[in-house]
This record gives C-alpha cells, structure tokens and sequence, in this order.
C-alpha cells in the first residue's frame, strides 16, 4: 500500500470501523446461504454498467419528455464519480475481503455501491414516489457487496456517502444553469 493510501485509510478507517469491517464481514460470511447467494449475485448485477447504461437508455427513451434529462444528469453524476472511485482505489490499494489484491480493482470504495446510491438520488428526485424503493435497492445493492465477500462495510458506506455527494453536487450544478427544476 503506498504512503498516501495509509494515510487515507487511516484517517477514513479508524480502529472502531476496522474492528466494525472485521466483525461485519465475520457475520455475514458465516451465514451464507445458497437462496441469498442468488439474491446477492442479482443484485450485484444490477449495479454493472451494462445494466446501468441500459437502464439509462430506457429512462431517455420511454420515459416522457424528462427522460433525457434524467438519463442527462445520471451520466454527468456517474462519470466524474466513477473516475473518483477509481483514483481513490489506486491510492488506498486496499486488498480485498476475499484477498484478491489489485492496485486497479482495490477494495475501497465499492463502485457498486457508489453508483447504486448515486442512482437512487438521481432517480428519486425524477420520481419522488420511489423514493423508498431506490434507496432499499442501493442498499440491497451494497450488502451484496459485503455478501459476497468483495468489499467491506467500510467500502460501502465510503462508497455510499461518494456516491450522494456526487449526485447532490451534480444537482447543484445543473439547477445553477436552468438544466434542472428547484426541488
């Protein structure tokens, strides 16, 4: 790990939420089962960006006049979030829960998860009434994660706070110019 990532780690990973990782990821891998192993293989294939890209195209095609502005704001919250995930797992080089270790695909912070909760922004401010279903799927998202034993807890909840931010920060900008409505 070089210097700098220990240096993040430590400061995002205190003691407390390092023994909260080990804990976490202790607990869930010893209640695997075959059902939730399906449930967790599917929702991580949500969070793939075929899946996403999809879903977006269908959003800007099928969606009434505000899909592409959807799909618009989406995509301008996904592509500086995923690039920022992807530095960020360079400079922490955490190796994962499963002990695979890549500088390029380290553990923190999940781009799942980062992208699942990032979307459930985007898509909660288009259509306010899914509001709980989005966040459930986010979250669901995340702990398929953790399940599967490719992140720890502190990854997606890293990742979740990146991913709203992103999505928050990006409105912002957008409202700023007339390219979205004041919520």
């Amino acid at each position: 790990m070089t210097p700098a990532g220990r240096l993040l780690l430590g400061v995002l990973l205190l003691s407390p939420f390092e023994s909260l990782d080990a804990w976490t990821q202790h607990a869930t891998q010893s209640s695997r089962s075959p059902r939730l192993d399906h449930v967790a293989h599917a929702a991580t294939e949500v969070g793939t960006p075929a899946t996403v890209l999809g879903a977006l195209l269908g959003i800007a095609l099928f969606t009434g006049a505000p899909g592409p502005a959807t799909a618009r704001y989406a995509l301008a919250v996904l592509v500086p979030l995923n690039a920022t995930v992807e530095v960020i797992k360079r400079v922490t080089d955490r190796t994962r829960p499963d002990g695979r270790h890549t500088p390029s695909n380290a553990s923190f912070p999940s781009s799942h998860a980062a992208n699942a909760f990032a979307l459930a922004a985007v898509l909660g401010r288009r259509w306010r009434r899914g509001v709980p279903v989005f966040w459930v799927a986010a979250a669901v998202v995340g702990w398929s994660r953790i399940y599967l034993n490719r992140h720890f807890l502190s990854d997606v909840l890293g990742a979740a706070i990146l991913g709203v931010a992103f999505a928050w920060l990006v409105a912002r900008w957008f409202r700023s110019r007339g390219w979205l409505p004041a919520s």
